[in-house]
């Protein structure tokens, strides 16, 4: 099984620089590499390997921000790589993401934890923020981020009156359901993907009018399964996915050069986010996992 390749599923809508960046560093032989833009996506920048597989999809999720829409392309990504072949880890990746280790290490740790799944759980009680997320009715749920103006204000006044209302009455549902959250991003056996997939019309339906369903549909699914005890279980939640994720008052952050020296002292495999307005930091990373410099212009085609 550590033969296997591994498959990077790379969910991307913005940061093409950032992103020319993250696939550099996966040119592998031994990785295949899946990229969903998102349908807003005008123009998709021209991006090339010269050692792994690169697979850009072309049914595309029109995605919106706390929408079930993020979980359906995270199912595109899925369903697509798992097609293809077998693979000994997938893993979920934004756009702005990078390696913290070179493609050696990774491949290495991987291999000597096989069978385990990395999948962040948030530790402590959530469940005032399950409830709220995913035993409620969220009307409106693609328009969560919907701007300025008289409809904008609409939506988030309908949908506040209407939680509010389930509030008052005690409204809640899927209360059979043990849910659990944590971050989205994650890597997984190919078992459990194709356990993923073979709940993906039930997932999509029960997710449907709910908020950030992206950090709980896999975990709930990990957690009602015979994966549990697979999971890789630490007393961090980013240990547990290996990934480096920045918050800072409830708000996440972008790294910036000063935070190089933390990057590199991580233990952990990958980091999120970074940001062309550091691509100093960017390309130091880079030189730093992959061993050369690269330059900083991406071609659109």
């Amino acid at each position: 099984m550590d033969s296997l390749k591994h498959a990077y599923l790379i969910l991307a809508h913005n940061e093409f620089d950032v992103l020319q960046k993250l696939v550099h560093c996966l040119d592998d032989k031994r990785n295949d590499i899946y990229i969903h833009f998102d349908q807003k996506v005008a123009q998709l920048p021209e991006l090339s390997t010269q050692h792994a597989r690169l697979c850009v999809l072309h049914a595309r999720v029109d995605v919106h921000w706390g929408d079930v829409s993020v979980v359906a392309a995270e199912y595109r990504l899925f369903e697509t790589a798992a097609a293809q072949q077998q693979y000994a880890y997938y893993h979920v990746l934004s756009g702005v993401d990078l390696p913290l280790k070179s493609q050696d290490e990774i491949h290495a740790f991987f291999a000597a934890h096989q069978g385990q799944e990395f999948i962040g759980f948030q530790k402590g009680n959530c469940d005032k923020e399950i409830d709220r997320k995913v035993r409620r009715i969220h009307f409106y749920p693609n328009r969560f981020r919907a701007g300025k103006g008289l409809s904008a204000y609409w939506y988030r006044a309908a949908r506040a009156f209407s939680l509010r209302l389930q509030g008052l009455f005690g409204l809640y549902r899927n209360q059979d359901v043990i849910f659990k959250k944590g971050t989205q991003w994650v890597s997984v056996t190919d078992a459990f993907v194709r356990y993923l997939l073979t709940h993906k019309s039930a997932v999509l339906k029960m997710y449907q009018h709910t908020f950030c369903s992206d950090e709980i549909f896999i975990q709930t699914l990990c957690w009602n399964s015979r994966f549990r005890l697979k999971r890789h279980h630490t007393n961090s939640e980013y240990h547990d996915c290996q990934r480096m994720i920045g918050w800072h008052k409830g708000e996440l952050i972008e790294w910036t050069d000063a935070d190089f020296d933390r990057l590199i002292a991580s233990d952990l495999l990958f980091a999120r986010k970074f940001s062309g307005k550091n691509m100093a930091l960017v390309d130091r990373m880079v030189e730093r996992v992959c061993g050369k410099q690269t330059s900083n212009s991406t071609v659109v085609q």
